[in-house]
């Protein structure tokens, strides 16, 4: 129920996408979760002719899902990532009973193995990356990072001592250890020094803020300034907040990165579809075919289920289930080293026939 004004009449009720937002604050989503809800509903209402959701239910929700489908060819994973984001805003936000949710069919997600690079490729594609994207790149392979959880790297993250970086809020909301490459230290540490004085020069010209976590920002709100708290590979821009009108600097976006990778991929000449993430894969299955445990890699990784590291198998040591094939026994193709001709064995003589005589 709304609470009165001071004027006496009922405040306006929060619009919908702002209760979204706010519940997914609330529970402590990650930005990007709540950046990708806000798109899907957004297109579901669109899709819908913003017809109120009260006033929907299995068919219009069923309806936008198999036009994904079938007009937008969507991948399963995509889908039922839309089906999340509305099962979210019915549950969640308009808080309303779905009976209606066991009719929803849930798109079957296929299983498809990971693109891997080998060492020598993964050198030529880093050796196109250049500056700041290049670092990222590079760490992203050392460490086995997800791209964002690079990007949203803070200086107090970094610890050269104990050879670590602290992934603060990954995938699922979890912190861990990664590994911090000794042969990336150099580099950081020269670009860390970039970012203090760009830090200095931001405080002098009455700027220099970040964006903290919700429940830091009111505990500590002087702390967005504190360089401990400076993102590791900040944006080159800044901007204005619009609520307090702090001039503040984000991280360097993500895209910047991305196409990064997609050029220095064109000229190396590797035949792969390289990404961002092609380095994570890459990082656990060099660890793997090395000898590390795959309990090891679970956790470098961030995985809540070994089963979701056991993926990367699919290539240690000879193959898939580590079989050789028959054709390797052999020693050589054989048929660019043909074995050489049967001896010629004699002919055995013929009996003599009565009119050859």
């Amino acid at each position: 129920m709304s609470q009165p004004s001071r004027s006496g009449s009922p405040a306006p009720r929060p619009r919908l996408l702002d209760r979204l937002r706010q519940e997914i604050r609330l529970r402590g989503y990650s930005p990007r979760t709540a950046e990708v809800y806000e798109r899907w509903v957004r297109r579901y209402l669109r899709f819908h002719g913003m017809r109120p959701p009260r006033e929907m239910g299995a068919d219009e929700v069923a309806a936008f899902l198999s036009h994904l489908a079938t007009e937008g060819k969507v991948a399963a994973t995509t889908q039922n990532q839309a089906l999340a984001a509305l099962l979210f805003l019915y549950g969640k936000v308009l808080r309303m009973d779905l009976p209606w949710i066991e009719e929803v069919v849930r798109a079957k997600e296929s299983r498809r193995l990971p693109v891997v690079l080998t060492p020598d490729e993964v050198t030529r594609v880093l050796a196109h990356v250049e500056g700041t994207a290049g670092l990222v790149a590079a760490l992203l392979y050392g460490a086995g990072l997800r791209l964002l959880e690079a990007l949203t790297l803070r200086l107090k993250d970094v610890d050269f001592g104990g050879h670590q970086l602290l992934v603060r809020r990954g995938k699922g909301g979890r912190d861990r250890r990664a590994l911090l490459p000794g042969a990336l230290a150099p580099r950081l540490v020269a670009h860390l020094e970039g970012v203090r004085e760009q830090h200095a020069k931001d405080l002098a010209e009455d700027a220099g803020w970040v964006a903290l976590p919700a429940a830091f920002a009111r505990k500590s709100p002087q702390a967005g300034r504190d360089l401990a708290w400076q993102w590791v590979f900040p944006a080159t821009r800044r901007y204005t907040d619009r609520e307090t009108g702090r001039r503040h600097r984000h991280h360097l976006h993500e895209t910047v990165v991305q196409k990064a990778v997609r050029a220095a991929t064109r000229l190396s000449g590797v035949p792969k579809r390289v990404t961002c993430h092609t380095f994570r894969h890459s990082f656990a299955t060099h660890l793997l075919q090395s000898g590390t445990d795959i309990r090891t890699i679970q956790t470098l990784l961030g995985h809540k289920s070994v089963a979701t590291t056991m993926i990367y198998t699919h290539v240690v040591n000879r193959g898939p289930m580590g079989v050789v094939s028959p054709l390797d026994r052999l020693g050589a193709d054989p048929s660019t080293n043909p074995p050489p001709p049967p001896a010629s064995v004699p002919r055995p003589a013929e009996p003599n026939h009565p009119d050859e005589d």
